[in-house]
């Protein structure tokens, strides 16, 4: 809609300022705010409340966010965009939309208007779950707030109408003319601007497909569904090595049976990680660098995602001489595969730094006079991301210009501030981010409106009846790795399996027994925990467990091995639009698994036979 390149064409909510929250598919009080970086999340959300506006989540799972909101309304895993375009259909019927700071910016108004026709309240109602007053007082309340934003993120990505549901999240907020307005959603202006290290306009899907499924590139990626068809399957380009950077998917990733005989089969993979993990004990190589709070930071990304323009640099909490950085790592391999593993670390180093140089002078409008060779003389005493980092922030709306606004920012001043530097709220700039083909807002790309036929083919079939399952996160558990820390596992089971208490009655569950739960590609044992916090119809196991494998060296993580969802999620299911892995959606059975004593975490698979 916006062009490229990312994170610089995502607008996030001015949660501070904003009078009007809709939250579809999120728990920022746990995620910190995904695509939507601050601090003390659950702080600004009842902020909001307080200062008299409304917070409403939409979402499958009474969240933690949902329990501080002022509405929360259930709705079925992957029909949000259904939901949204109902919204957007509202505003059309009503004659609530204004385009304020996109106002003769916009690209196929009219066909939008068109496409979304056939989405209204009622027809969405018994699809989502959601009843068709509710759309509509939702659609009017939003119009009317005297700013207003959308955000949605994990529960509106990925699922089956991932896209559509994301361009939805869009539409209403441009149509309500709260896209660039304070208290709408709004674009960070970094300190140190990725953008100006990109080339060309625009954005594209699909510019090839992967080999085996024909899932659509998307910045030069595909899916990691797909890792596992791509290493397995015989033929030109089949995968037969890697390098794995700090990941574990073979707990992170669909289909976890598929990626265990996937990973074993390379000739060869190598980790740069400093955990043995699921994955990473199938290395031929670990290459090891410092953990986090060994190594400096500056958060050139989610800086560029943040609800208020700051700058922070993070000092490692201690150091260690007998490791080189995870960025040195990272460049002796890029070298390597380069060709170019003859020259000094200094001089690759210099050849790269020279490249970003000349992208960024190139587009550094605001500094008259400015030279690559000024900013190479002038950085010529450091080495590695902080020269990147320092070049970026001298370049950027607050640096300096290499001395042409003396009280700008610099790398230095940047250090010198223990706590950050806040450069204050977001401001309006939409024109500047713009960077279409067109030079307008892409509101009808084919993208979105070929892909409308399929969300209302299956509008029509209405639910299927299967009970489907959701992904969850916990504060302290949110990822993988997070699980060998002691601090962060202690106390309660956290990864239980979520039953409303309507299915478990129905079913013969109770709370603290076992359930078995299958998909098309495996099935779990797991111990049950009855709530109200569910809606009927949908269960929820949380992500990145499942540490039982002997041969992994993650002694805490054993000791709370858990259950790996992603023995249950498929990887033939995509969202077609956009081939993002259908992560929140898997339709399951759930039957009660009896067995004397406390329930253990049990994995079964069709491929891997039981863990």
């Amino acid at each position: 809609m916006f062009g490229g390149p990312f994170p610089t064409c995502i607008p996030v909510p001015d949660i501070d300022r904003t009078r009007y929250l809709l939250i579809i598919g999120a728990n920022p009080v746990i995620s910190h705010g995904s695509l939507m970086t601050m601090p003390d999340a659950p702080g600004r959300l009842k902020a909001v409340v307080e200062r008299g506006g409304k917070v409403v989540v939409i979402d499958p799972r009474r969240t933690e966010t949902a329990r501080i909101a002022t509405e929360h309304q259930f709705i079925r895993p992957g029909t949000d965009a259904a939901f949204l375009l109902a919204i957007v259909h509202t505003l059309f019927d009503e004659g609530l939309v204004k385009l304020g700071a996109a106002e003769g910016l916009v690209d196929g108004l009219e066909s939008v208007k068109a496409a979304v026709r056939e989405f209204t309240p009622e027809s969405a109602a018994g699809f989502c779950g959601i009843a068709a007053p509710v759309i509509r007082r939702i659609a009017r309340e939003f119009a009317a707030a005297e700013s207003a934003a959308c955000y949605g993120r994990l529960g509106t990505c990925v699922q089956e109408f991932g896209t559509l549901a994301s361009w939805g999240c869009d539409l209403v907020n441009l149509l309500t003319g709260n896209l660039d307005r304070p208290g709408g959603v709004m674009f960070t202006t970094p300190a140190a601007p990725l953008d100006i290290l990109s080339k060309g306009k625009g954005f594209r899907i699909g510019r090839w497909k992967s080999r085996v499924s024909g899932q659509p590139e998307v910045s030069g990626m595909i899916p990691s569904s797909t890792m596992g068809e791509e290493i397995l399957t015989p033929g030109d380009g089949q995968v037969r090595a890697m390098v794995l950077l700090m990941t574990n998917p073979v707990r992170s990733a669909a289909n976890s049976a598929q990626l265990e005989q996937a990973f074993a089969s390379l000739d060869f993979l190598v980790a740069v990680d400093f955990y043995i993990n699921e994955t990473t004990r199938h290395a031929h190589i670990i290459l090891p660098t410092p953990s986090p709070a060994e190594e400096p930071n500056y958060e050139i990304g989610l800086y560029s995602l943040s609800v208020r323009n700051v700058a922070k640099w993070s000092w490692p909490v201690e150091s260690r001489t007998d490791c080189p950085h995870a960025w040195e790592v990272f460049s002796q391999l890029s070298a390597r595969l380069m060709g170019a593993g003859a020259l000094p670390a200094r001089d690759f180093d210099d050849f790269v730094f020279r490249q970003l140089a000349e992208g960024a002078v190139a587009k550094a409008k605001s500094w008259p006079g400015l030279t690559v060779e000024e900013v190479i003389a002038e950085l010529g005493g450091s080495f590695g991301p902080e020269r990147i980092v320092e070049m970026l922030l001298r370049i950027g709306s607050y640096g300096d210009g290499f001395g042409r606004r003396p009280d700008g920012l610099t790398l230095a001043k940047v250090k010198a501030a223990a706590h950050g530097i806040d450069l204050g709220p977001l401001r309006p700039r939409l024109r500047e981010i713009l960077n279409t083909q067109s030079g307008m807002i892409e509101l009808s790309a084919p993208l979105f409106l070929n892909d409308l036929g399929r969300l209302r083919a299956r509008m029509s079939a209405q639910a299927c009846g299967d009970m489907v399952l959701i992904g969850r996160r916990d504060l302290r558990c949110s990822n993988s790795f997070m699980h060998n820390l002691p601090a962060l596992v202690k106390g309660r089971d956290r990864c239980t399996l979520q039953v409303s208490r309507h299915d478990a009655g129905r079913i013969g569950l109770a709370d603290g027994s076992s359930a078995r739960v299958t998909s098309r590609v495996g099935s779990v044992i797991a111990p049950v925990e009855v709530t109200e916090d569910l809606m009927p119809g949908v269960v929820s196991l949380p992500h990145g467990w499942g540490h039982d494998v002997e041969e992994s060296r993650l002694s805490v993580a054993k000791a709370h091995a858990g259950v790996n969802t992603n023995f249950l999620t498929d990887d033939r299911a995509y969202d077609q639009a956009s081939g993002t892995s259908v992560l929140f959606g898997t339709p399951v059975t759930i039957e009660p698994f009896a067995r004397p004593g406390r329930a253990e975490a049990a994995t079964v698979s069709p491929e891997a036979g039981a863990k």
